[in-house]
């Protein structure tokens, strides 16, 4: 398939949740990258909608977990569950087989309940008493965090935060977008939005990842990458600050934007565009740094290609 077929559901996503332009187009990079994302935000500014529409637009299944302290992994994963009648076990799938998983405020519940993402987000799989069963593909998990100063919230586990593709910050749009939104939902008087012009089918989505992965990169954009995260290693003091993990999500992710926008092949701004979303997660710095400072001053120290 062509990128432009992806146009008519980036402006829809735009449409659906007006000023969410940036977070949007963000998502459908990580989708062509076959990646994970986790939205940062407060309560009401979109981000369930936003994922929601993405995933009903690519015709797959989309499940929705809001994340408790008193969830369990069996809630996520799935069970086996005894039928006397037939004498045998009978596998309950969890809501994790979907093409895309809302995990909502996944920094409510526990760890360990966390890191029952792990296996599904890093592999598709999920194993459960010994037996590993494959999801659906594409397959991609959309985390919303609160705040990590609010009460009640757990730290995400660093391999956990490690496994996002893309980490993105939904803000209050301004007094005029403000005021857009609410004259569109008044002329909608609680009618659904459009549906978008073209929309995908989960095969259409693994064909367009599979072409966004094949887009070519120079060996001076590789060691563009490679400089930008050694000049972030430094900055923030630590060898450990970025993982190669890291290094090859830039990589994924800059094909993916330059996917988007019909490039032939990867130039030094797809990498400076994604760049602060794939770092801003990963960063362990010292705390009288923002991560999103060290990653200026990284982009603004490395010497670009």
């Amino acid at each position: 398939m062509n990128p432009d077929a992806l146009q008519p559901l980036l402006r829809h996503l735009g449409e659906t949740v007006i000023g969410a332009e940036e977070p949007a187009r963000m998502l459908l990079t990580a989708l062509l990258a076959d990646g994970h994302v986790l939205i940062e935000g407060a309560p009401g500014i979109g981000k369930t909608t936003l994922a929601h529409t993405l995933a009903t637009s690519m015709g797959g299944t989309f499940k929705r977990v809001q994340f408790t302290p008193d969830l369990l992994p069996s809630d996520i994963l799935g069970y086996n569950l005894y039928r006397s009648v037939r004498g045998e076990f009978e596998f309950i799938p969890g809501p994790v087989f979907a093409n895309c998983l809302l995990a909502d405020e996944i920094n409510r519940t526990s760890p360990r309940v966390q890191s029952a993402l792990l296996e599904s987000m890093n592999e598709g799989k999920v194993t459960i008493d010994g037996v590993t069963r494959t999801l659906p593909r594409p397959f991609m998990v959309i985390a919303t965090q609160n705040d990590t100063h609010s009460a009640g919230t757990f730290p995400l586990p660093e391999p956990q935060l490690d496994r996002f593709l893309l980490s993105l910050e939904m803000t209050l749009p301004n007094a005029e977008r403000q005021a857009e939104i609410i004259l569109s939902h008044a002329s909608r008087a609680g009618a659904e939005p459009s549906a978008p012009d073209c929309k995908l089918s989960p095969e259409n989505v693994l064909q367009l990842q599979a072409r966004a992965a094949q887009v070519p990169v120079s060996p001076a954009i590789a060691q563009y990458i490679t400089s930008l995260c050694e000049t972030l290693r430094q900055l923030a003091g630590s060898d450990q600050s970025v993982s190669i993990r890291a290094s090859l999500a830039i990589l994924r992710a800059a094909r993916a934007n330059a996917f988007l926008e019909s490039a032939p092949a990867v130039h030094p701004d797809h990498v400076q565009a994604i760049f602060p979303a794939v770092m801003r997660h990963r960063i362990l710095a010292d705390q009288s740094f923002d991560p999103l400072e060290l990653i200026g001053m990284a982009l603004a120290k490395t010497a670009i290609p």
